[in-house]
C-alpha cells in the first residue's frame, strides 16, 4: 500500500461524493480509479454498461442491472 498524492481540490470533491454514496474517502477513492481503470480498458461501453456488467460479475440481480443501465 502507498500513499497517493491529491490536490487539495480533488480532495475536497472526493470528500463531498463520498458522504452523498455513504463511502469512506477511501473508498470514494478507490471507487473513481476502478472506474476510470474500466471506461479507459472498454472506451466503447457507457459508465452505465460497465456498472451493470460490475453488479452482474458481483452476482447482483438482473432486474437491479437493468434498473442502472436505464
Amino acid at each position: 500500500m502507498g500513499i497517493v498524492n491529491i490536490d487539495d481540490d480533488l480532495h475536497d470533491q472526493m470528500r463531498k461524493a463520498s458522504t452523498v454514496s455513504c463511502r469512506s474517502i477511501n473508498a470514494q477513492a478507490a471507487f473513481w480509479i476502478k472506474i476510470g481503470m474500466l471506461c479507459e480498458l472498454n472506451p466503447t461501453q457507457s459508465f452505465n454498461e460497465i456498472m451493470a456488467r460490475e453488479l452482474r460479475a458481483a452476482g447482483v440481480e438482473e432486474q437491479a442491472c437493468k434498473a442502472v443501465s436505464s
